[in-house]
């Protein structure tokens, strides 16, 4: 199970002209928007990729917005966001082995990022209200591909509620009303 201590939410390329793009457009900044502002809430290091933000846009507003001044944005080329030059070093910085990750698109991005985090010893969880492709067939390939290779599946509420791991912690009710 996620612990809050050992997390650390990395989102990918979730940017305007990506996002319109996308199947699963109506929901994905929404939901993403809902676990960036809990892992705020909850002191959680959120990194957040742009592909070529020169030709494709920055970040989504919506969820930037919730995100917080810690979020580090780290602008990229790749496919992998472990490829780019120093990402990895970073990523070590935080001493977090388990990854909640998601972002578009699952089956190229997201999938080969997700197979170098493994590759590096990390637990992969993907949230899958927050990962999308431009097509559904794509969308399933990219899924079916990260848990093919040990990447756990899960949802934005399970995530938040392990996060919490009991109604006790001073942050429920907070986090709560995010889902609500």
């Amino acid at each position: 199970m996620l612990k809050a201590d050992e997390s650390l939410l990395l989102l990918i390329d979730i940017q305007e002209k990506l996002v319109r793009a996308c199947a699963h457009k109506e929901t994905i900044v929404k939901k993403a928007s809902i676990i960036g502002e809990a892992a705020r809430i909850l002191s959680i290091p959120t990194v957040v990729t742009e592909q070529y933000p020169q030709g494709l846009g920055a970040t989504s507003d919506q969820l930037k917005e919730v995100l917080g001044g810690d979020t580090v944005y780290i602008e990229k080329t790749n496919f992998s966001a472990l490829k780019e030059e120093g990402f990895k070093e970073k990523l070590a910085l935080y001493g977090r082995k388990q990854i909640i990750l998601g972002g578009i698109e699952a089956h190229i991005c997201v999938y080969q990022t997700c197979a170098e985090l493994l590759a590096q010893g990390y637990e992969v969880y993907i949230a899958k209200e927050i990962t999308s492709s431009r097509n559904e067939y794509e969308y399933e390939t990219g899924l079916e591909l990260m848990k093919s290779d040990g990447a756990k599946l899960t949802c934005v509420e399970t995530v938040l509620f392990e996060w919490l791991g009991s109604s006790k912690h001073p942050n429920f009710k907070e986090v709560q009303k995010l889902i609500k």
